[in-house]
C-alpha cells in the first residue's frame, strides 16, 4: 500500500490515461508501419517497436497496480506534533548548523527539486515518529549526519 496525496493520485491517473489513450495507439501504429515494410525476420524496426510496446505495457501495469494500492491521506486529519508522511520538517544539521526543509511523501511523489523526499529514504526513515527538539543520527551514503528537528508542519 502506498500513501499519497490526492494531487499525487490524480497525477498518476492522468499519466495512466495518457499512456492508454495516446501512447498505446502510437505504439500499435509503429508496429503496423514496421510490419508493412516486409520480412519480419530481418526487420529491426519491427523488433524495436515491439520492444517499445512491451515496455509501455509494463509501465501501464505498474501504474495500475500503484493506483489500486493507493491510500489517499487527508492532511487535515494529521497532527503536527510528530513527523509522519506529508509532514514538512525543518531540521538543522547539528554539525554544520545548516537548515534544511523537506516534505515527506510517497515514493511516487518524491521530487528533490520541490523539496519532497520519499518516506523510504534514510533521512525520512530517521525522522518518522520524532518530535520537535528530537535529535537523530541518520546513516547516509557518505557517513552519518546528525539532525535536530526544528519544526513540523503540514502544507
Amino acid at each position: 500500500m502506498a500513501y499519497m496525496t490526492q494531487e499525487g493520485y490524480d497525477k498518476m491517473v492522468a499519466q495512466l490515461r495518457q499512456m492508454e489513450t495516446i501512447e498505446r495507439p502510437k505504439a500499435s501504429a509503429a508496429i503496423a508501419e514496421a510490419r508493412d515494410k516486409g520480412d519480419l525476420s530481418e526487420n529491426s524496426e519491427y523488433d524495436a517497436a515491439k520492444e517499445a510496446q512491451a515496455m509501455l505495457e509494463i509501465k501501464i501495469n505498474q501504474l495500475k497496480a500503484a493506483i489500486a494500492e493507493a491510500k489517499i491521506i487527508d492532511p487535515t486529519k494529521l497532527k503536527a506534533d510528530v513527523v509522519q508522511i506529508l509532514s514538512t520538517v525543518e531540521m538543522k544539521n547539528t554539525r554544520t548548523g545548516q537548515i534544511m526543509k523537506y516534505t515527506i511523501v510517497s515514493e511516487s511523489e518524491a521530487n528533490l527539486r520541490e523539496g519532497k523526499i520519499s518516506s523510504t529514504t534514510p533521512i525520512a526513515q530517521g525522522l518518522l515518529g520524532k518530535k520537535v527538539g528530537d535529535k537523530v543520527d541518520v546513516k547516509v551514503p557518505n557517513g552519518t549526519i546528525g539532525l535536530e528537528i526544528v519544526s513540523i508542519a503540514f502544507n
